[in-house]
């Protein structure tokens, strides 16, 4: 059993990293909700999807990027259909699966929270590093996405889920590069 314990150090990392992450989710969560009506889970899904070619992604691809279950998706869609955000389509080859598509209404809601959702994480998070920290930082996350995707995805970077080297944090942003600019191209 002793070789399951973490020592002083890992213990006071892993607990610091735990407590800012969810400090960092609270607030931009509860600005979401508060400021737009949004949820995270819908600011993820309306994330991603204003990211893809004709605002618009096959459903267990997008399920598998998010690392959701596919009944998760699939209740989170149809919530935000009822409120217009997205639409489920046919999906082109796949006549047992589906697309989700962003909406007028999707595109409308988050081109508005988007502008707040990055000031949040400018007050939380970006500001409150130097440089140097936040380099640091991006370093320590490489590291351990390198590992995490050599260690967990058996199809590497062509896994859906890591495809084209992106993926969706919990935070909502989609990272291409460790070194590309923080802005979205909805």
């Amino acid at each position: 059993m002793d070789q399951e314990l973490l020592n002083e150090q890992e213990t006071r990392a892993w607990v610091a990293f735990q407590h800012l992450r969810i400090e960092i989710n609270v607030v931009l969560a509860r600005m979401l909700v508060r400021d737009f009506g949004l949820t995270e889970a819908d600011f993820v899904i309306l994330l991603r999807l204003s990211n893809t070619p004709e605002h618009r992604l096959r459903a267990r691809d997008m399920a598998a990027a998010l690392q959701w279950e596919r009944s998760r998706l699939s209740r989170q869609v149809s919530r935000m259909e009822a409120r217009g955000t997205v639409r489920r389509a046919p999906s082109a080859g796949d006549a047992r699966g589906y697309d989700v598509v962003l909406t007028d209404a999707g595109r409308t809601a988050f081109r508005a929270a988007w502008p707040s959702y990055v000031g949040g994480i400018r007050h939380c998070f970006a500001d409150v590093l130097s440089p140097k920290q936040l380099d640091a930082l991006t370093d320590i996350a490489d590291t351990i996405d390198r590992h995490f995707t050599a260690q967990h995805y058996p199809g590497g970077l062509d896994d859906p889920a890591k495809a084209a080297g992106t993926h969706t944090t919990t935070t909502g942003i989609e990272r291409r590069t460790s070194r590309e600019p923080l802005e979205s191209t909805g």
